[in-house]
């Protein structure tokens, strides 16, 4: 028997060097053979460090050899995940026997040769996973067609039988779906080229990727040649691996590659890499404090309670993002959600403000007034509501037909959006990101009291009300009196955005009237502070404003 012992031995060795691919030439590319007493060259110094000869552990296939792990793993979560991700099982289990980087595979060759104490002092960089898997993509969970019905985002299992990735046995993804640990020819033993994400996409149907920027941009990318894309340079060809890790990620859920989100955006939106400077938009004085924020933001945040932050993702999908111009939305704003003019959440915004709302109406954590109003009211979708005694024209035209100081090609019928008052001044990236003017205008507004009248003062106005139809009284007979020669500012009797129905009545708060009680008080004699409107350009205030008490004052254009 002994005579028989080692033609079999060399015959079941030989039949595991041809299945694995290293009778194919493959053996020479693959870093899984390792040195025997530091000498390559026999089979033990391949195969037998993982696999032997005959059965070893109650029958186990593929012949393994070494102990597997004992530890508890733990595993990766995300509130987005719909698969049931459990311990480890089937091979994921073998190739953790070593990459967990707690095991000595012990005595494997002649003379008791052995490697050192642990794997794990042999592994380097990302090899070593270590015994937290929340970091790494989920394994060991059954990838069946109920999980893809859950989960529109990934691709049914029919249709990965086509392709170079595989399900185990048991239809469970395991780490042998990407990576065949007996071919290197691809970089990090996967199963394919991912120039592109191909692998990724072989699994992930994500909407609107084939045609965003980021599947498709030439830039040379700011992640630059990673362990898992060596070879990769700009922004398309890294394709997912530009923002995420497959394994080691710095935010364990979404398998973001930084922790703090937006630094994964502004890896490239710093100006290094895409051509507006984000980054430097949001240190100015007035700005959406996305760096302020750490893990509060989730994608399956309701909108009408989540806590206050903001990050990017709050505004952009950037699975969708792309350039242009969509039929309502700029492709920047692309499949993100929503909260719309009844105040419902929608899955996709077909209106900027509906992204707004999303922060600054109902959700109760919406940021104050900066004004302190007659009428206070901060839920922006209330005061933009086309019931009311007046508003701007944001979600439908506005109640003035008359209104002669507007700058063509502005008309009555026009509808205006948040970002043609609330964005980057004229130095910085488009979007409301960040300003030199409160609260993130695109032009000055000053708002205090004993203002000197100029172009720049009231900039914000005089963008869409001509400077001279004001000056000259077009609008209203006292207008030169009060923001010249009283220095009251537009925002002592306007509020910009408008007067809730719920609150205003079409008497008293028309034409945006809604008094700042910092500049405006009540009458002497009857205490009321209002205005009465009497018709086209005609109508009466009781208040007292600069010590001028107003009991009434008439305004009659006739």
């Amino acid at each position: 028997m002994a005579c028989l012992r080692q033609p079999v031995t060399c015959l079941v060795m030989l039949c595991c060097l041809w299945g694995s691919g290293y009778a194919r030439g493959a053996q020479s590319a693959t870093v899984h053979k390792f040195p025997l007493d530091g000498v390559e060259g026999s089979p033990r110094g391949a195969c037998t460090y993982c696999h032997v000869s005959h059965g070893r552990m109650g029958g186990m296939r593929p012949l393994w050899d070494p102990d597997l792990s004992k530890r508890v793993y733990k595993v990766y979560e995300s509130t987005t995940l719909q698969a049931h991700v459990g311990q480890p099982t089937g091979s994921t289990k073998l190739c953790l026997s070593c990459h967990d980087g707690t095991l000595a595979p012990g005595a494997m060759g002649p003379g008791g040769t052995t490697l050192p104490a642990t794997i794990g002092e042999m592994l380097q960089g990302n090899l070593e996973l270590g015994t937290d898997l929340s970091d790494d993509h989920p394994v060991s969970f059954n990838y069946d067609a109920a999980l893809a019905a859950s989960d529109p985002q990934i691709k049914h299992p029919q249709a990965l039988k086509s392709g170079a990735i595989k399900l185990d046995k048991n239809g469970q993804m395991q780490c042998i779906t990407c990576h065949d640990p007996h071919i290197d020819t691809v970089p990090g033993f996967l199963v394919m080229d991912n120039r592109g994400s191909a692998l990724c996409v072989s699994c992930h149907q994500v909407g609107g990727w084939p045609n965003s920027v980021h599947a498709t941009s030439t830039a040379t990318s700011s992640s630059g040649p990673g362990p898992w894309h060596t070879q990769w340079t700009n922004v398309a060809d890294n394709g997912c691996e530009n923002c995420h890790a497959p394994h080691h990620a710095g935010s364990h859920a979404r398998l973001l590659i930084h922790n703090d989100e937006e630094r994964n955006c502004l890896a490239c939106h710093d100006g290094s890499v895409a051509e507006k400077d984000i980054a430097a938009a949001a240190r100015k004085p007035s700005a959406h404090g996305f760096n302020l924020y750490r893990g509060i933001h989730d994608p399956n945040e309701n909108p009408l309670s989540a806590p206050m932050h903001v990050e990017c993702h709050d505004c952009h999908n950037p699975h969708a993002v792309r350039e242009g111009q969509g039929a309502n939305l700029p492709g920047s704003l692309e499949a993100v959600s929503g909260v719309d003019a009844a105040g419902a959440v929608v899955a996709v915004a077909t209106n900027e403000y509906e992204i707004c709302f999303k922060c600054h109406a109902d959700n109760p954590n919406r940021p104050p007034s900066t004004i302190s109003r007659q009428i206070v009211q901060t839920n922006t979708r209330l005061e933009f509501d086309p019931s009311n005694p007046s508003f701007h024209p944001l979600i439908e035209s506005g109640v003035d037909d008359d209104v002669p100081s507007l700058i063509p090609p502005l008309t009555e019928n026009s509808v205006i959006t948040c970002t043609d008052c609330h964005a980057g001044d004229a130095s910085a990236a488009r979007g409301p990101h960040g300003s030199a003017f409160e609260p993130i205008l695109v032009r000055n507004y000053s708002t205090a009291d004993y203002t000197t009248e100029s172009a720049a003062a009231y900039a914000l106005c005089y963008g869409c009300h001509s400077r001279d139809s004001i000056l000259n009284n077009e609008s209203f007979e006292e207008h030169t009196k009060h923001i010249v020669e009283e220095r009251a500012p537009c925002s002592a009797c306007h509020d910009p955005h408008g007067v809730s129905y719920t609150q205003g009545d079409t008497t008293n708060h028309t034409h945006l009237i809604n008094f700042d009680r910092a500049i405006v008080f009540p009458s002497e004699k009857d205490e009321l502070m209002e205005f009465s409107d009497l018709g086209p350009r005609t109508g009466e205030c009781y208040l007292t404003c600069h010590d001028e008490d107003h009991d009434p004052e008439n305004y009659d254009d006739d």
